[in-house]
């Protein structure tokens, strides 16, 4: 396999960040892709300027790059948009692109992520479709304020989620990044182990030293709490519609795509909390 540059989007995300750290401890080049030049990237990624919103800003980017790992960032919800430019200016090159998505995206071909993988599927240039279950990483972002305030607020029901550690889906992407052998295939990367969200305040309760309880909302007391928490209302009825199967327990199923991918075992939420209590003592305080 050739041996260009990887260019990572998001670098300084939840995925990217432990993504260019991964990359660089195999010995790959990387180009550390962000809105704005981050002073936190760790020594030997050389930091890229690239806003999405931007297409003229692409081309630059893929100067001396053969990989590509690409990613929405947080909150936008045309996936599409901001994306296909970058699979269209990866395409005549035969730039691999290695894209994240989401779990079951693949269900209908209307889903702005699945019209993106199959865009990238139809380009002609070699891929690599992670699909990541829930974040165990959101009880220490998107859910942090419920988990400070005492309560998680979601409607999820009594279903379970086999939440997957951001970390592992670094490793996982590395993987798929530095092989071609698995090229063309599409990848639904979970955590070891389903949870429903009463279990998982038991255990942060137990990490934090402090009453922590998970109440099942409506969809609409769900988006009028994350509105007024910041997100804006598109993406609060996105979050709202995708719970849906959650609570049906639809995505409770573990994979062994992590392991095979990345050659470790993934976390389970028992293994992530620690980090995730870390990060959310370090908010608090």
């Amino acid at each position: 396999m050739s041996k260009g540059k990887i260019l990572v989007l998001a670098a300084t995300g939840n995925v990217g960040a432990p993504l260019v750290a991964e990359l660089l401890r195999k010995g790959e080049r990387v180009k550390a892709a962000s809105r704005k030049a981050s002073p936190s990237l760790p020594a030997g990624a050389e930091p890229v300027r690239l806003d999405l919103s931007n297409p003229l800003s692409i081309a630059p980017a893929l100067d001396d790059v053969d990989r590509i790992y690409a990613v929405s960032p947080a909150g936008y919800l045309d996936q599409l948009g901001l994306l296909k430019p970058v699979v269209e200016a990866a395409a005549p090159r035969k730039i691999k692109v290695v894209l994240q998505t989401a779990i079951g995206v693949d269900a209908n071909n209307a889903i702005p992520f699945r019209q993106l993988e199959l865009q990238l599927e139809r380009s002609g240039t070699p891929f690599v479709i992670l699909r990541p279950n829930w974040f165990s990483d959101n009880f220490a972002t998107y859910w942090a304020g419920g988990v400070q305030a005492g309560e998680i607020r979601v409607p999820a029901g009594e279903g379970k989620t086999s939440f997957v550690d951001a970390r592992d889906i670094a490793a996982a992407a590395a993987g798929a990044l530095i092989t071609d052998r698995h090229d063309g295939k599409a990848f639904v990367l979970t955590g070891s182990k389903a949870y429903g969200y009463a279990e998982a305040a038991v255990r942060l309760q137990k990490a934090l030293a402090r009453t922590i309880r998970y109440k099942s909302v409506d969809d609409h007391t769900f988006i009028s709490e994350t509105v007024a928490s910041g997100l804006s209302q598109g993406y609060a009825e996105l979050l709202a519609a995708i719970f849906h199967p959650v609570a049906e327990g639809w995505v409770a199923a573990t994979t062994d795509a992590v392991e095979l991918l990345s050659g470790a075992k993934p976390r389970s939420l028992e293994e992530s909390i620690g980090d995730i209590a870390h990060r959310l003592q370090a908010q608090a305080a």
